[in-house]
């Protein structure tokens, strides 16, 4: 009984050294692509209160190409109300962003029509496989002493 539990306590051991000095990695990979369609929430405001007062906020559109060798392509980026009207194209060609660059595209504060459901729909692509950009709308607002901020990630929608 005692040489038994010796042998499976020594396999265990082994087994876990393979695991643990392997080099396949235990954790999952970023996500890869050639290209995406991303929809990214965005709060030109939100509500307050109870009497649906709003807080106006300043939405910063933050692209983040985070391969370490790759070129992306931001091929476009447009930004919709909450009825789903395009409010705005912001290029007018392709942007191409080396290996960890980034871009940006702000909504001032004082800019309140795209709502408290707008979005921006973001295409992407590469030559090859790369690491998804990381994709995030900044909202910040501030009145008297009070200030609010957050953030909400793109989702990818359509793959290449």
């Amino acid at each position: 009984m005692v040489r038994n539990k010796k042998i499976f306590f020594s396999i265990l051991l082994l087994v876990m050294i393979v695991l643990f000095m392997s080099d396949t990695p235990l954790t999952p990979q970023p996500g890869q692509s050639r290209g995406q369609t991303v929809y990214v929430p965005a709060y030109s405001h939100i509500y307050h209160g109870d009497r649906n007062q709003w807080f106006n906020l300043t939405v910063t559109l933050s692209i983040r190409n985070i391969d370490m060798t790759g070129k992306i392509s931001v091929d476009s980026v447009n930004y919709y109300n909450s009825s789903g009207r395009m409010l705005k194209r912001y290029q007018n060609q392709p942007k191409v962003l080396g290996p960890l660059e980034s871009i940006r595209f702000i909504i001032p504060e004082s800019d309140a029509f795209g709502g408290s459901g707008a979005n921006f729909i973001v295409t992407w692509s590469a030559a090859e496989k790369v690491n998804n950009p990381i994709i995030e709308a900044v909202m910040i607002g501030s009145r008297q002493q009070q200030g609010i901020s957050f953030v909400s990630r793109g989702r990818a929608i359509l793959e290449k």
